[in-house]
């Protein structure tokens, strides 16, 4: 259920889209978006204390999660793995819902100063995309899968705002040939670790590797700054 800050803010983004072709994620588009959502200054402020970066941030993951929306909707229990992913990346890009927001949102990630945010965001999208489909891997994997397809994700996002095709067909082929790409990878690196000079090669690195782990999934906590919804009160 959205919380009253989930409400504040997805109304502020809404206000904001209209303007953003234009002005771009900018302080111009916060205000802008004030004024049009009706919210009060002082609650804008509140949900999004840095302004339309914060709406920047907050379009994309309401982009991952209208993903999981739509994939979970699907029968995909059949699909080879490969093919999940692909679906998934497919659903994650069919889901935007304005093209200029995510330009703008590209270019303004792309600043030395906002990089290491935008890089978080696509792992996020990455890390949604194997929740999604059920990945289980609790070790090095569960990094190393995140970080090939947050690779992987990055450059269809990149190829797909330059295509200009009616039906999407060479944004499809690229991602079946990266995908491609990985999953030639992955051959290769199974040939080597089932070999005995492989075997060999790896045993002291693996043994290393084997000891990394996924980080564990914390339960959401109401911390000093944060709000949480009190339980509903009993009639006594």
């Amino acid at each position: 259920m959205p919380t009253p800050v989930d409400t504040a803010l997805t109304t502020l983004l809404d206000a904001a889209l209209p303007h953003v072709a234009f002005d771009g994620w900018s302080a111009e588009t916060f205000d802008a978006a004030v004024a049009d959502s009706g919210l009060d200054r002082s609650v804008a402020d509140a949900v999004a204390p840095r302004g339309a970066i914060d709406l920047a941030v907050a379009f994309h993951k309401a982009g991952d999660a209208a993903m999981t929306a739509a994939y979970r909707r699907e029968d995909t229990g059949h699909l080879k793995i490969r093919d999940k992913i692909t679906r998934a990346v497919q659903l994650r890009l069919e889901v935007i819902t304005d093209r200029e927001a995510v330009q703008r949102g590209t270019t303004m990630f792309a600043l030395p100063h906002h990089a290491a945010e935008g890089a978080q965001l696509i792992w996020g999208t990455a890390d949604a995309i194997w929740s999604v489909i059920g990945d289980t891997s609790t070790d090095v994997n569960w990094y190393t899968k995140r970080a090939i397809l947050s690779g992987v994700y990055g450059a269809t996002v990149l190829f797909w705002l330059g295509d200009t095709s009616e039906d999407g067909t060479p944004t499809r082929d690229f991602l079946d040939r990266r995908i491609g790409d990985v999953m030639q990878f992955e051959k290769v690196k199974a040939q080597v670790n089932g070999s005995a000079l492989g075997q060999r090669l790896m045993a002291l690195p693996n043994m290393l590797l084997g000891q990394i782990r996924a980080p564990a999934t914390m339960p959401p906590v109401d911390l000093p700054g944060q709000f949480s919804e009190p339980p509903p009160q009993r009639d006594t």
